[in-house]
């Protein structure tokens, strides 16, 4: 069971649920792979709304190593989403709100959650 007080998500990845968690050791990657200097670097990187299926491999791998799980991100790549590529966004969208965002309902919602939301 996931813990959005710990910024963890649940995902739906090759028909198996997954937990995904942002720590900092994840967000150090990401810091590193996308070549910001701070994790809210990262963040603000999505918030225009756009993301490159890289970047969703990236994140989502960084998640998934974040919460125990030993994938790299050939086997992310691999991976199937519901939603097709629309559920990988949702994916991401959601990682960054419970990573970056308040828990109170429809307060701080990312720009790629709000759209990953209008399917």
């Amino acid at each position: 069971m996931v813990n959005r007080h710990r910024g963890e998500i649940e995902a739906i990845l090759d028909g198996k649920s997954y937990r995904l968690c942002l720590t900092l050791g994840a967000l150090a990657e990401l810091e590193h792979e996308f070549g910001e200097d701070d994790m809210l670097a990262v963040a603000e990187r999505f918030e225009a709304g756009r993301i490159a299926a890289k970047d969703a491999i990236r994140m989502i791998g960084a998640g998934l190593r974040g919460a125990g799980y030993d994938l790299d991100d050939v086997a992310v790549a691999a991976m199937k989403s519901e939603g097709g590529a629309a559920g990988f966004v949702d994916i991401v969208a959601r990682l960054l709100a419970a990573t970056f965002t308040a828990l109170r309902p429809g307060e701080g919602t990312h720009p790629l959650q709000e759209r990953a939301e209008v399917r």
